[in-house]
């Protein structure tokens, strides 16, 4: 059994929150790049030069990609040896979350009552944490900040099984027509095929934190994947939703079991700034 005080979770928690919203992963930056090249619109290629100029100027700086830095989205995996001590683990995340923001001078975005009492809570905290046990003695994090431009384009649809992968394609594709230049395209689409209504929702979003260019293990859905991404960008949205071949980056897909009478498919959008940090500990 391996002991790790929660405090080193905090601290880890806290660089990434701060690394995620300076630092551009190196495939997103590097998609962009080539994106500004083979883009065919005039328009789409200035808006792509500006995204380059802008996280150029933000890791320079090291000041934030984007003034909406998001809720503080964390995937943590946790090995079955590790045994957490110094205190509770999801306290040790929010109070991570809480020190990156307060510290590293990013914007609060957590309101504690979605309707009646929209107070700020100030730190940014509560953090979404999903939680995932795993063989071993190690603990990955993985964070994510989510701002809301992209997160209110999201969908989920209760498909049925005779819907097939025509209807999947079909309901992508349509989400992100309806999205238009709401999400912040050129966008990353996360989508998660199967289980129940939350699994499938927790599943695109978890999509959302593979590397671009990385595509899923089947063969299939590897395939899906690209003929996804080439139906999003003949949709013609473009950069900024100002037109273009540039809708989207990437596309993945998770997926898992499901029930004999469903097929539920959710969609989450993340915006040019698809942010992430990682770290294991």
């Amino acid at each position: 059994m391996r002991e790790i005080n929660v405090s080193e979770v905090t601290s880890t928690v806290a660089k990434l929150c701060m690394d995620s919203c300076y630092y551009l992963p190196e495939a997103v930056k590097n998609k962009i790049r080539a994106a500004a090249v083979t883009e065919e619109s005039p328009l789409g290629k200035e808006i792509l030069n500006t995204l380059i100029e802008n996280f150029e100027l933000a890791q320079k700086k090291a000041v934030p990609l984007c003034q909406d830095t998001g809720l503080t989205v964390v995937f943590i995996e946790i090995g079955q040896e590790v045994h957490f001590v110094g205190g509770d683990l999801y306290e040790a995340i929010h109070a991570g979350v809480a020190r990156g923001y307060v510290d590293g001078y990013l914007r609060k975005s957590s309101v504690g009552d979605p309707v009646f009492d929209r107070k700020n809570s100030g730190d940014n905290t509560p953090a979404i944490i999903h939680t995932k046990i795993v063989p071993g003695d190690k603990v990955k994090m993985v964070v994510c900040p989510k701002g809301c431009g992209s997160e209110n384009m999201g969908a989920l649809k209760m498909l049925k099984p005779a819907d097939g992968v025509e209807g999947i394609k079909k309901f992508v594709v349509d989400t992100v027509r309806a999205a238009g230049p709401n999400p912040c395209p050129p966008i990353t689409v996360g989508v998660g095929i199967g289980g129940n209504m939350e699994q499938a929702a927790i599943l695109a979003k978890y999509a959302l934190t593979r590397q671009l260019g990385e595509h899923n293990a089947d063969p299939r859905y590897a395939a899906l994947e690209d003929e996804l991404l080439e139906l999003v960008n003949n949709t013609g949205v473009g950069p900024s939703g100002l037109g273009g071949r540039t809708t989207a980056l990437g596309v993945n897909v998770e997926f898992t079991h499901t029930h004999i009478g469903g097929m539920p498919c959710a969609v989450n959008l993340n915006c040019h700034q698809a942010r992430r940090a990682e770290a294991e500990i």
